[in-house]
């Protein structure tokens, strides 16, 4: 049998509430027009365009499927579209593990049309993915209506907000250190400067949850390969609910944000930490650090009775691969109790 007919433009048709299964959610923080409209002749803060990404990882993408003009975007917005490809697998087992749909909203979607975090999003949903993928220069701030409505969601048993402000790359003014930066990473479709997380900080802010996302780090791979992520530092201890569950890595990403916390007043766990790539120089582990902090979980607190994880949105993408490890987190996090 073949695959079901794709649709698009439609409504969202709410979920009802089903005993023991989770109903899941992405919400995308971004504009979908103020990215792929961004000025290519730009050097920092922008996403490549699909002509970029075919000339980097040339042969890769020289299928027409992906090189026609004529079947695929080839500025900003067709390697926009990569991501949506991405996230299909976790979708799709998510969804049979559920019985239910995994929709995908966008703050701005591709013909315009806004779509605030609000009830039209949370009403029926138990676990909300919110991947933080604005480039700060394109200004998205969530409004007071917005914050109230998350905070009200929280407020639910049993919820859980599922935030990953994406990568900080190039902060300083140092054209120096942001050499450096470029250099650790390697990868060279990001630029010298890449900043992120503007709307999921503001969440994270309101939330009183003292994380913030901190450079762009290269994980270690394990000895012998190109891209196979060395585990995680999983801490079982502070992982009482049992999130990181037979997780030993999640992918590899060439350049993934740290989570700092800001506070240590037990708010925010750190219960996954990512070994870096010590070969290569790198400001933070000129610091002394080894690791980055992959995952930290902030547990129901005062009136949040929801659950908050800090997770890059790199997780739950396969552009970089995947297994049964991720996999597994993907199910933890679908199936929790």
């Amino acid at each position: 049998m073949s695959e079901a007919a794709r649709t698009y433009n439609q409504v969202h048709v709410p979920r009802p509430a089903t005993p023991g299964r989770r109903r899941l959610s992405i919400y995308i923080s971004w504009s979908y027009p103020a990215e792929a409209n961004r000025d290519i002749t730009e050097l920092d803060n922008r996403f490549s365009t699909m002509t970029e990404v075919r000339r980097v990882l040339w042969p890769a993408y020289e299928v027409p499927r992906f090189a026609d003009p004529r079947q695929f975007k080839q500025g900003i917005a067709g390697s926009l579209e990569l991501f949506f490809w991405a996230w299909v697998p976790f979708q799709k087992l998510a969804g049979e593990v559920t019985g239910h749909p995994v929709p995908v909203f966008q703050r701005v979607d591709q013909a315009g049309f806004a779509q605030p975090l609000d009830e039209r999003v949370l009403a029926d949903v138990d676990t909300l993915f919110l991947f933080g993928l604005d480039h700060n220069v394109t200004g998205q701030l969530p409004s007071p209506a917005e914050i109230e409505a998350l905070r009200k969601f929280l407020q639910r048993e049993k919820t859980c907000l599922v935030i990953g402000p994406h990568h900080d790359v190039g902060a300083t003014d140092d054209l120096e250190v942001r050499a450096i930066e470029y250099a650790h990473h390697g990868d060279l479709l990001v630029p010298r400067q890449q900043r992120f997380g503007g709307y999921t900080i503001a969440l994270l802010q309101a939330l009183d949850i003292p994380v913030v996302n901190r450079y762009a780090l290269r994980p270690a791979v394990q000895p012998g390969t190109r891209n196979q992520v060395a585990p995680l530092s999983v801490d079982r201890d502070a992982d009482t609910r049992g999130w990181m569950a037979g997780v030993e890595s999640l992918t590899f990403h060439m350049h993934l944000p740290h989570y700092a916390v800001t506070r240590d007043d037990g708010t925010a766990r750190v219960i996954a930490r990512q070994p870096m790539d010590l070969s290569r120089p790198h400001p933070f582990a000129q610091a002394g650090a080894t690791e980055f902090n992959s995952v930290v979980w902030a547990p129901p607190k005062g009136d949040r009775a929801g659950d908050v994880l800090v997770c890059d949105s790199t997780a739950f993408s396969t552009l970089f691969g995947g297994d049964a490890s991720l996999e597994r987190f993907w199910k933890n996090l679908a199936t929790a109790a």
